[in-house]
């Protein structure tokens, strides 16, 4: 007899949405994760005293429209979301507005400050709603070869699609001209597009800023207590149906005999064996673990690109005090803080030629405005995240370099909220290179693999490994940003993952 039924390598948020839904099923599941604390980049610890940090993704957005939290009854282990409306701060360091939960509002206030902007993004919101909703479906499934297809049609019904298709294949900073002629509303817009990581002249990419009115659909929430009050709750739902959650326990290699996965082997030595295999880790930590016959060419060759970008986080002793201040609404939602679109694409041409960008684009995130666990009375703790941060350099290394990148990116926030760094009395600098060494996130990548439309549905990460199963070896699946539908807070393909390893199975799905 097996040790397990489901072996689980890693505890990152993902992984641990599939293990929860095993264990539901019944199958006996045991994770093990190399860190000290689930969650992988979705984990939150003490770091300076009083002072709670996120290590990685901090926003909850994209969670919110799947079934996943209710599904897994998260809120009975614990989960307690906390709202951040406004959504958005968005500034140029001399005009800041808000995006509300509430669209309307949104409308009638950017009305109000800068006429004809209101009317358009309520435009945008009326034009493209339809097809961000069936990006979401799309998400909340396992991808076939027609995704395409479907996003078009699911624009307004198909009615349309004539019309939306060459829209869809355009880079997404064209989109945004066509809506907003207004600058200081369409550079926070395409800044938030960015977040993906291609930048705004890419081809092919409008999706990324299409499915925007997808925040005003599932609001922008914060788990109390930090991110990893999601994987906190996760691990204890994993346990509360029987399932065993192991810490400091690093994979060494999935052991596989006849072409099937039978367990796997630790660091120290120790095996299990298994039924089944799930690997969260990233997809080249995956193929490393693997005897080199069973990693196919196409595993390889995934593209990480070079990097991506890089966070400050500062434990602050006083509250953060923008120049133009609306207290406390600055200080809630993710500050979309860039001063014109020259800033994001200056950045980027920085970041192509090996060089930390100078003057970077900003989110701010000061969640303890809205969760008061984060930070003693009267502090605060600000997350910064800057574009783009090349993670092999031209010259230099994120040894040496590292001071001068943290240097740039605080200067760049003191344009909004001068001094700031008089009450920094801790902080965390996550150069790509950190971000690699202590989050297993290859070259840096907080998406594991380039957002590019050729690895994104069905071609993520290749095609014949999309349907969440590793190619050649049986019983070994996949999930995690390296799968559809790639990085950031959703927990989709921990869902999709798990309703692909529940079939094979246990031959009836869901329990």
């Amino acid at each position: 007899m097996p040790d397990f039924d489901v072996l689980v390598m890693g505890a990152g948020h993902n992984a641990l949405v599939t293990a929860a839904y095993a264990a539901k099923a019944g199958l006996k599941v045991g994770v093990f994760e190399r860190r000290h604390l689930v969650g992988g980049a979705v984990s939150t610890e003490e770091l300076v005293p009083g002072y709670r940090f996120d290590y990685g993704g901090s926003a909850h957005i994209l969670i919110r429209m799947t079934p996943v939290v209710r599904e897994l009854e998260l809120t009975r282990h614990g989960l307690h979301y906390l709202e951040v409306d406004p959504m958005f701060h968005a500034s140029d360091g001399e005009t800041p507005w808000f995006v509300h939960r509430d669209a309307a509002r949104t409308v009638r206030e950017l009305e109000a400050l800068f006429p004809g902007q209101g009317e358009a993004y309520g435009r945008f919101l009326d034009d493209w709603t339809p097809f961000a909703r069936s990006v979401a479906d799309l998400f909340n499934s396992a991808p076939g070869p027609l995704e395409m297809g479907k996003m078009v049609m699911g624009s307004g019904g198909g009615r349309d699609w004539q019309r939306q298709l060459p829209r869809i294949l355009r880079p997404y900073g064209d989109v945004a001209r066509e809506y907003f002629s207004e600058e200081r509303v369409r550079a926070p817009l395409v800044w938030m597009a960015a977040q993906s990581g291609p930048p705004p002249s890419d081809p092919l990419s409008a999706p990324f800023l299409l499915w925007h009115p997808l925040y005003h659909e599932g609001g922008v929430a914060r788990p109390k207590g930090g991110s990893g009050g999601l994987t906190r709750a996760l691990r204890r739902a994993v346990e509360a149906d029987g399932g065993e959650v192991h810490l400091n326990a690093p994979v060494k290699r999935i052991l596989v005999k006849g072409g099937k996965a039978q367990g796997i082997e630790l660091e120290n030595g120790d095996t299990y064996t298994a039924r089944a295999v799930v690997s969260g880790a990233h997809v080249l930590t995956t193929a490393g673990a693997l005897p080199p016959e069973h990693v196919p060419p196409a595993a390889r060759e995934v593209r990480m690109g070079n990097g991506f970008g890089m966070v400050l986080r500062l434990a602050l002793s006083e509250r953060v005090r923008y120049r133009h201040h609306t207290e406390p609404d600055s200080r809630v939602g993710l500050g979309l803080l860039i001063k014109n679109e020259r800033q994001l694409l200056k950045g980027y041409g920085e970041y192509l030629a090996g060089e930390p960008t100078t003057d970077p684009p900003l989110i701010a995130m000061s969640f303890s405005a809205v969760d008061d666990s984060l930070a003693p009375p009267g502090g605060e703790v600000l997350w910064l995240w800057a574009q783009y941060y090349p993670y092999e350099l031209a010259s230099g290394t994120w040894e040496t370099r590292g001071a001068e990148a943290r240097e740039n990116i605080l200067r760049a926030f003191e344009h909004y909220a001068p001094g700031t760094r008089d009450t920094i009395v801790g902080e965390l600098v996550q150069t790509p290179k950190w971000l690699e060494t202590n989050l297993g996130l290859h070259r840096g990548n907080v998406m594991h693999l380039e957002m590019s439309l050729d690895q994104m549905f069905a071609f993520r990460p290749w095609l014949s490994a999309s349907q969440y199963r590793w190619p050649g070896v049986k019983g070994l699946y996949l999930t995690g940003a390296s799968t559809h539908p790639g990085g950031g807070i959703m927990g989709a393909s921990g869902r999709n993952a798990a309703r692909v390893l529940l079939r094979d199975l246990t031959r009836r799905g869901w329990r």
